[in-house]
């Protein structure tokens, strides 16, 4: 079972502020760049989580059209050839600049409701041979179980949240947990109070 401090450090950033965060509104996903085969994937791996956390898909978001954007590409600099791309991601054209700098592969941005809930995720996946050797099934369930709650950006640095079981790769049990934990309709969808952490580890508790 995980324990308060180990949750605690997963939604404790590298600047040391504690913030937990899940999505607020139902998630309507959009995937761009794949064939129909591995866009099935991604789709089922999100209904997935979304059984496992009891939170819901929909067609349609009423302000975004799609809340959850998800974009295969080859090079960083097919982005900005994207139609209204720049709209949804400030400053997009430096944050390219960025990425190619540091030979990035992969890149999530979050927004926010008023309430600080997520109300949308762009995810963006440069497939280098790298990424492009990830079997679709594992790299669409790690981007899906990062895109579900606003982890720490030191998250999973040192231990994936997947597992390898006999020939397949599934969500860690514990990380399961915590995510059906946070999703709890009695727990709050935002907290920058590490107590936070206290309150789902007595969830996961009491779900085990």
């Amino acid at each position: 079972m995980i324990d308060a401090a180990a949750i605690e450090a997963l939604f404790t950033r590298g600047d040391g502020s504690f913030s937990f965060a899940r999505w607020g509104r139902p998630i309507a996903p959009v995937v761009f760049g794949v064939t129909d085969d591995t866009l099935a994937v991604v789709k089922g791996a999100l209904e997935a989580m979304m059984v496992l956390s009891g939170h819901q898909m929909a067609e349609t978001d009423p302000e975004l059209g799609s809340n959850f954007m998800v974009f295969f590409f080859r090079n960083w600099d097919e982005l900005p050839d994207v139609p209204g791309l720049d709209r949804l991601i400030p400053d997009l054209a430096p944050l390219i600049i960025r990425l190619k700098s540091v030979d990035a592969n992969q890149y999530r941005i979050f927004h926010f409701d008023t309430d600080g809930a997520i109300k949308a995720c762009f995810v963006f996946l440069k497939m280098d041979e790298e990424l492009s050797a990830v079997p679709a099934e594992t790299l669409a369930l790690s981007q899906i179980v990062q895109s579900v709650l606003l982890w720490s950006d030191t998250a999973f640095r040192g231990a994936s949240p997947l597992a390898v079981a006999g020939e397949k790769t599934i969500l860690r049990p514990d990380v399961a947990a915590l995510i059906r934990a946070a999703y709890d309709p009695v727990m709050p969808a935002v907290s920058q109070d590490p107590s936070h952490a206290l309150r789902l580890a007595a969830r996961v508790g009491l779900a085990q």
